[in-house]
């Protein structure tokens, strides 16, 4: 009997911490439920790419299109996988945004098109980079820009779209990661 129970003891003391889906220290989400038509939750991971918090980000805007997935060599930033820097970074469009004027007067992949994601290794990066941008937005109304955090993701929206349609990317953001 004595060794039965030191052995469930011994099994449920291994048992990895991490597959329970609790968010981390940081506050960011490990896991996403999903419900499943059967009732029965089904649990996702959640996004942990630039890339794949833009792709999810899709999925609820049907006016966000993912243009590009930076690498170290093409960060405009130079700060993709350097110290302090960002873990990955994207770039999408918003179809909402004119064409004419801000399209054409930008370079592609600029954040005036839609914006961007850039993903910390935790929310002390995310929210000093957001800190960092919204000062120049301040300091030069032009530059200003839709700011979210969650956890290490930093998610950066034109100024050219509204403040109701920014919402919508606040709230998408919060289903994906909140």
């Amino acid at each position: 009997m004595n060794r039965l129970v030191s052995g469930v003891v011994a099994a449920l003391l291994l048992m990895p911490v991490a597959a329970c889906g609790s968010p981390s220290p940081t506050g960011t989400a490990t896991s996403a439920t999903v419900a499943d038509p059967t009732s029965q939750a089904v649990t996702q991971p959640a996004p942990q790419t630039a890339g794949e918090v833009t792709n999810a980000l899709a999925a609820k805007i049907p006016s966000l299109k993912l243009t590009k997935v930076f690498s170290a060599e093409d960060d405009p930033n130079k700060q993709l996988g350097r110290p302090n820097g960002y873990t990955s970074k994207s770039a999408f469009t918003d179809t909402r945004i004119a064409v004419e004027g801000v399209v054409a007067a930008t370079k592609e992949n600029d954040t005036l098109r839609g914006g961007g994601v850039e993903v910390f290794p935790d929310g002390t990066g995310a929210k000093a980079r957001m800190d960092y941008i919204q000062q120049f937005g301040k300091e030069m109304p032009m530059l200003a820009e839709y700011d979210y955090v969650i956890g290490g993701v930093l998610l950066r929206v034109s100024k050219e779209l509204t403040p109701t349609q920014a919402k919508e990317y606040e709230a998408a953001l919060n289903a994906i990661l909140g």
